[in-house]
């Protein structure tokens, strides 16, 4: 979008201009922004999972233009192609969370449907060949094991919906055969509650995978698997090489010389490691882990090789030619790429321009990735590795804005509970048309990212920017218990979410206001998921905000506790404590059961159809707040899960969120923005989107 001559803002009693510098002063809220409020059709795409197959790259979009579903694309010859038809969505509900939801090898394509959970097989020019029967088995982590022409993958079996405990699935790595016959799938390693990760070795001898127990969650604690395959197809006996209650190992991975790499979080960050292996019975290793050899730390650092571990496939790191392995690390809140040496233990940064980055894959010379910055929209990029040449082959907006109108983000530091550290990015305000009357301070927006434990990111955030670009400042809180500043800070949140996490917020808009940056009579508080819910603890819990919007979010931890589904079904007890010993911290906790305390409006946006948080969580929240005689606005969408993925409900539920800040801030933005309606008890619930 080009430039234009910014409008007159609204408030024209207060409005002037300032003919030193051209600009116009006007109260912060009432700026013009180059950015609107409705993304467009075909904006805003969600890029992720990146293959390689031979010299074609493949990756999926969640395009909201098209009822959010995920399509398969393929890059070949500088051409992007889409390869599944738009009324295919490409995903998977393993987990619920899904990822990983398909595989490529010769051209021949693998993927699991959304709306029957089946696996198929496309060949070029073909039409789609279901490989699973019909049922309620769903699958994720696929894997082709051509010489015995099958995939092997993760299953989650929800046949049986009476199954104790809650009815929940039963989870395990089986082969399902290429053939179109869609004969049912043979189980080959089951007993774990969660598995993950399944990988051959080059010769296609072995498998490695990685398996968990309740009430573990994968960044807690895991267990690396390998086995031996026996003339059958079927896996001998199980070797565990690394992990354990207290260590999370992720990503397993085959050097092409068939080392076994992967990533643990042993010396407390998740770094980088090998498992060297010796003739059996020589003591070397760590006893009861990789007895047969040794696991050694390849380029250790403190810096993180593994993202948040909610979806599967988010690898962080490939080999290269000749062994070579290029990864991503985290390292004070933002991503660097690397070469390392894993036989000298060397690593060297590689300059790239990109704060994010993920879905790293890599094949002839090159690597691919989502990378993403501060002042361009989030990309999938090409990486020729020998002449440092970058590629951008899709960017997830069309959305051209002019580089002044972007807040970049500062990062932050700042004191908070028991003497401790916690990081952020503040978003400025930021117009080159506009500045602040004199005197006054900039409202505050805190995000809260979801999880818990997953991270803030710098990558261009239009949301963010339309915000900033209207004269309203935003914080993102990396909160205790964030991925990306080591293990000891993750565990910050163990037994304590609810209270750290606000705390932390709290001292994020403290600071701020300390320095004079934001109104502290202005601040608000928004997330999705896990960060809805701190949102509504800290309007339940403390009288900071002037108002909270809260995305899908947990607002009963009881009944939570009792209907979720398997993965997050003991996630609790580390956040909380365990379920029923310590009930009564559940009650306390819940913003439910403080219906009467809320000091500050909400809106609550829920998607009806979200088997993560089901609806009756927002629904016993609505009915707290109403028997409070509490104000709150309700927003359903009938059409939706766990997150927004339609146009036309993306859109409404931005203007409701919008519509509460010009309400609580007492600003009039100069987009049709009205006002959000707040209800109180008897009132009817809004309701945004189709039916």
């Amino acid at each position: 979008m080009s430039k234009s001559k910014p409008a007159r803002p609204p408030n024209s009693d207060t409005t002037a201009i300032d003919p030193a510098r051209q600009v116009q002063v006007s109260p912060f809220g009432s700026w013009v922004s180059p950015i609107p409020i409705d993304p467009g059709p075909g904006d805003e795409l969600m890029l992720l999972e990146l293959r390689v197959d031979g010299d074609d790259l493949y990756w999926l979009e969640g395009r909201p233009a098209q009822n959010g579903h995920q399509v398969l694309v393929r890059r070949r010859e500088r051409e992007n192609v889409d390869v599944t038809a738009a009324d295919i969505n490409v995903r998977s509900r393993v987990h619920e969370y899904g990822g990983a939801s398909y595989t490529v090898h010769g051209g021949c394509v693998y993927f699991t449907r959304f709306d029957d959970g089946r696996l198929y097989r496309q060949m070029p020019g073909e039409a789609p060949v279901a490989l699973t029967p019909a049922g309620a088995l769903r699958y994720a982590d696929l894997v082709v094991d051509e010489r015995r022409s099958r995939l092997i993958c993760v299953q989650e079996d929800h046949t049986d919906s009476a199954r104790p405990p809650q009815g929940q699935a039963v989870n395990s790595l089986v082969e399902v055969r290429c053939g179109s016959d869609a004969r049912p799938p043979r189980t080959l390693v089951a007993g774990s509650d969660f598995y993950s990760s399944p990988r051959l070795s080059p010769d296609r001898s072995r498998l490695a995978w990685i398996a968990w127990n309740h009430p573990n969650m994968p960044w807690d604690g895991t267990e690396l698997w390998v086995a031996d395959f026996a003339p059958d197809g079927s896996l001998g006996a199980s070797k565990l090489v690394a992990g354990g209650s207290t260590e999370s190992v992720a990503q397993p991975e085959w050097s092409p010389g068939g080392v076994l790499h992967f990533v643990s979080d042993r010396s407390g960050w998740w770094n980088l490691y090998r498992w060297v292996e010796e003739p059996s019975g020589s003591g070397a290793g760590q006893p009861g882990q990789g007895d047969d050899g040794a696991i050694e730390a390849i380029a250790p650092a403190e810096a993180e090789f593994c993202h948040h571990q909610w979806r599967f496939g988010r690898p962080t790191y490939v080999f290269v030619d000749g062994g070579e392995i290029i990864a991503i690390a985290r390292r004070a809140g933002e991503d660097e790429l690397l070469r390392i040496d894993p036989e000298r233990h060397v690593a060297s940064r590689v300059d790239v321009p990109y704060s994010e980055l993920e879905f790293i894959c890599g094949g002839a010379g090159k690597v691919a990735f989502v990378a993403g910055r501060p002042a361009e929209a989030t990309a999938v990029v090409e990486f020729d590795l020998a002449s440092g040449r970058l590629d951008v082959v899709q960017r997830a907006s069309s959305m051209a804005v002019d580089a002044g109108y972007l807040s970049v983000p500062r990062k932050i530091a700042f004191p908070t509970e028991r003497g401790l550290t916690v990081f952020g990015f503040f978003y400025p305000p930021t117009n080159p048309d506009f500045t602040g009357v004199p005197g006054e301070r900039p409202p505050l927006v805190v995000r809260c990212h979801g999880g818990p434990t997953a991270n803030a990111s710098r990558s261009l955030d239009l949301d963010v920017q339309r915000l900033t670009s209207r004269g309203i400042g935003v914080l993102d809180v990396d909160h205790g218990g964030s991925t990306g500043y080591g293990r000891a800070y993750r565990e910050r949140l163990c037994g304590e979410w609810g209270v750290v996490d606000v705390q932390d917020c709290v001292s994020g808009v403290r600071y701020l206001a300390a320095q004079g940056l934001v109104d502290r009579n202005r601040l608000a508080i928004t997330g999705k998921s896990a960060g809805g819910w701190t949102t509504l603890c800290a309007a339940a819990f403390t009288d900071v905000f002037r108002g909270g919007v809260a995305y899908f979010a947990i607002t009963d931890l009881e009944l939570w506790a009792r209907g979720t589904h398997k993965f997050e079904s003991h996630y609790l007890d580390g956040l909380i404590g365990p379920y029923p010993e310590r009930r009564e911290l559940y009650l306390e906790r819940s913003p439910t059961n403080a219906g009467a305390d809320f000091g500050c409006p909400v809106v609550i946006i829920q998607g009806l159809d979200d088997r993560v948080v089901p609806p009756d969580q927002a629904e016993k929240m609505v009915g707290a707040l109403r028997a409070a005689g509490k104000p709150f606005a309700y927003v359903e969408f009938p059409d939706e899960g766990h997150g927004l993925r339609k146009a036309a409900n993306i859109e409404g539920a931005l203007r409701a969120e919008l519509g509460l800040y010009a309400a609580v801030f007492g600003v009039n933005f100069a987009d049709a923005v009205v006002p959000v309606t707040l209800e109180r008890a008897g009132a009817t619930a809004v309701r945004v989107g189709r039916d």
